[in-house]
């Protein structure tokens, strides 16, 4: 289970210097629908989400109106029992009645919040779904950029679609010292996807490479974290809690960060500035 390093508070941004600490989990729910029992128990991703305290969620399959989820809404369903009242979900999978998608949850608000379409051809639809987090600590501010992303069952699809989504606006058009945090169900079954790509294109691996995949019996390191820009990684570890294996067919990877901050309130508000809607098409 995690545990809080001796000098931290719970869940908060704290100031280390002129650094700020965020967590950040990410986590294939599964629907809510545990990965053996195949029982709908959101009650389980609530508890466990709860138990580890993070300051923003990256989720998948988060499903609303479905039959099998008894029509709930999880995005709200979750919002309101953790009390992270800032999301943005964009729907993957639409049926006759009901769907699922990706999330965002954050204790901060989220703005510019929209969908990149990822789907190869006729495959299944998939996506990333792009926010921009604004991390306060006290008078201090920071512009965090997160990419919840979704890939593909196929080495050869994934490929096209994390090429496709490197050479996307905003990305493209992003500061070099922008946070970038870059997370989700990468479906990379020997975990070759970010040392091929991400690596080069200045992105790196937050911690080891870890198993998530089956969460009762974790063999494959499915989930990932990935950061770029200022932002250092102090811990990153996937939550064996036996919650957490009974309630989805991953285990939640969760990371400690910390942003840097300006220590002078001009350069600061110049450093956000550099991070607004306006700065985006600004190439490296």
């Amino acid at each position: 289970m995690w545990h809080e390093p001796a000098e931290a508070e719970p869940s908060s941004a704290l100031r280390r210097g002129l650094r700020m600490r965020v967590r950040i989990a990410t986590w294939n729910i599964h629907k809510g629908i545990g990965g053996v029992d195949r029982r709908y128990r959101p009650e389980r991703v609530l508890e466990l989400l709860s138990l580890v305290n993070p300051d923003i969620a990256m989720l998948q399959e988060v499903a609303r109106d479905l039959p099998r989820s008894r029509f709930d809404d999880q995005v709200a369903l979750l919002s309101d029992g953790l009390g992270m009242p800032h999301t943005a979900y964009a729907a993957e999978h639409r049926f006759r009645v009901g769907g699922y998608g990706n999330a965002i949850l954050s204790r901060w608000p989220l703005t510019d919040s929209f969908r990149l379409d990822l789907t190869v051809g006729s495959r299944k639809k998939r996506g990333a779904l792009l926010a921009r987090s604004h991390v306060r600590l006290g008078r201090h501010a920071r512009a965090v950029v997160l990419y919840n992303l979704h890939l593909g069952l196929s080495m050869s699809e994934r490929t096209l679609q994390i090429t496709r989504f490197l050479a996307a606006h905003p990305f493209a058009g992003l500061h070099h010292r922008t946070p970038v945090v870059l997370g989700g169900d990468f479906n990379d079954v020997f975990g070759r996807l970010g040392h091929n790509h991400l690596l080069p294109a200045g992105f790196r691996r937050a911690g080891g490479r870890a198993n998530t995949f089956p969460a009762w019996l974790p063999m494959r390191p499915l989930d990932a974290l990935y950061v770029r820009g200022d932002v250092h990684v102090t811990r990153c570890v996937p939550i064996r809690h036996p919650v957490a294996r009974r309630a989805s067919d991953h285990l939640p990877l969760v990371c400690e960060l910390e942003l840097g901050l300006e220590t002078d309130g001009t350069t600061l508000e110049r450093a956000v500035r550099a991070d607004s809607p306006r700065a985006l098409g600004r190439r490296n």
